[in-house]
Formats: structure tokens, C-alpha cells, sequence
């Protein structure tokens, strides 16, 4: 039976690696992403999956998405809530309370949205995983980071009481905490955390590695592989567990 997944924010990074993980693999693929010019391309790339603009901090826009995808589909098999946003860096008494609520919309209610849907879907059709996109700051403390660190922990606590909710019925569910990721991404958070901290951004890149016991950066296809080994029969029995991706971190601190 061919495999339904869904990935947010799956035009790009991660979530485009896990999307494009399951598709060589013949399986079914909706994403959404807030870039346009990225979902442009990912669909040029692959015609056959469906992918959408949606911000996945607007509940219009995620119940537009993912009723296109439940009209199309009559069950879904993996739900990826991906989506996050580094937010902004600093000492907590510099930040901006905007920045900090953006921050908390994309990481937190983005997963409440995806999750809340996937839940009703799952729940009925009596089988299903669900992974959120939590970090290696989800478990441990990360200066000039709080309003992403605290994000991050809150989805450990929401993927925690979704596997008890949904376990009954067959539903597992589980998040992911990769380290540092190679990308553009990683590049412009490397370059805030330089510009907060007043340090060279060669500084801060050597601090990411230093902090890592295989000293190395991972890559977005180390956190598919992950999603994929948990969708398949390996996996079945694995649900409430937060999995590092990330060479075993050992310290965040700057």
C-alpha cells in the first residue's frame, strides 16, 4: 500500500529532505511552506506531490491546505509538523516581545494546527505517525536563544501528551531534536548569534562543533532517515520518545 505523507514546511531543508525521502520510495507526498519561491520549485520538481502556500500560523490557511489534502486522500499515514523559525537572539532583557510571540506562533501553534488535524484523521482511521520538529534546545537550556529554546521545550510536552492521547488508538507520535544543521538556515542563525554575541561568525561556527561529541555538523537527510526508520515496521513500537539527530551535544552554552 503506497505511503501518505505530510510534511509542513516541506519545500526546503529538513522538511523538503524528509519529503523527498519518502517520494523515492514511491509513497504519496503533500507539503506546505510559507516560501513561495520555494514551493514553486519543489513542485516543479515534483509534480505529483501536492504542495501549497500556507503559513502554518494562520488557521485559515492550514484548514484550506490540509482540507485539500483530506478531500484527495482517504487516510494519512505519516504527519511531519516541521515547521520553525529560529526567532530572534539576545539577552532576554534586549528582546522584543514581538519577536518573541512570532517566534512561539511558527514553532508552537504551527504544531497545534497540523497536530490537531492529524489527531481527528488518525484517530478515526485507527493507525498513524506523527514526528514534531523539536531541537536539541527542546532538552537543554541555549543563551541568547530563550524564546526558541522555550518553544522548542514546549513541544517536547505537546508530542509527550499527544502519544498518551492517541496511543489507544493506535496512533504513535514522537519529535525529533536535531543538532545544528547544515543550510542557509543555519548560516543566518550562526550570523545573529555572531551579531548578539559581538564575536566572528568562525567563532561561533567552532562553538557548535566544539559543543558536539562527533564534532560535526548534521545534515537534513540524518533527520529524514530518521522519520523514515520510524514509519517503518522497525519503528512500530517506538512512540513518546524525543530522538536526538545531532552527534550527542554536549553543551549549548556560549
Amino acid at each position: 500500500m503506497t505511503r501518505r505523507v505530510l510534511v509542513t514546511a516541506g519545500a526546503s531543508g529538513i522538511g523538503r529532505a524528509i519529503a523527498e525521502r519518502f517520494l523515492i520510495e514511491g509513497a504519496e507526498v503533500a507539503i506546505c511552506d510559507v516560501d513561495v519561491d520555494a514551493v514553486a520549485d519543489f513542485a516543479s520538481a515534483h509534480p505529483a506531490a501536492i504542495a501549497r502556500v500556507a503559513d502554518v500560523t494562520r488557521e485559515a490557511d492550514m484548514e484550506t491546505f490540509l482540507s485539500l489534502v483530506e478531500a484527495r486522500w482517504d487516510r494519512v499515514d505519516v504527519v511531519c509538523a516541521n515547521a520553525g523559525t529560529g526567532g530572534p537572539a539576545g539577552l532576554i532583557e534586549t528582546l522584543d516581545y514581538g519577536a518573541w510571540q512570532d517566534c512561539v506562533a511558527v514553532n508552537l501553534n504551527g504544531a497545534f494546527l497540523t497536530c490537531r488535524w492529524a489527531a481527528r484523521v488518525m484517530r478515526a482511521q485507527g493507525h498513524g505517525l506523527i514526528t514534531l520538529t523539536s531541537s536539541t534546545a527542546g532538552i537543554a537550556g541555549y543563551p541568547f536563544r530563550s524564546p526558541y529554546a522555550a518553544s522548542k521545550w514546549a513541544i517536547i510536552g505537546l508530542m509527550k501528551t499527544l502519544a498518551m492521547e492517541l496511543g489507544p488508538a493506535g496512533v504513535r507520535v514522537n519529535a525529533l531534536a536535531p543538532g545544528a544543521v547544515q543550510g542557509p538556515r543555519m548560516d543566518r542563525v550562526v550570523a545573529m548569534e555572531a551579531e548578539a554575541q559581538g564575536r566572528p561568525e568562525e567563532e561561533i561556527r567552532a562553538l557548535y562543533v566544539k559543543g558536539v561529541s562527533l564534532r560535526s555538523w548534521v545534515d537534513a537527510e540524518d533527520v529524514a532517515n530518521m522519520v523514515h526508520y520510524l514509519a517503518s515496521p522497525a519503528g512500530a513500537k517506538i512512540s513518546g520518545q524525543t530522538l536526538c539527530i545531532d552527534g550527542h551535544t554536549e553543551t549549548l552554552a556560549p
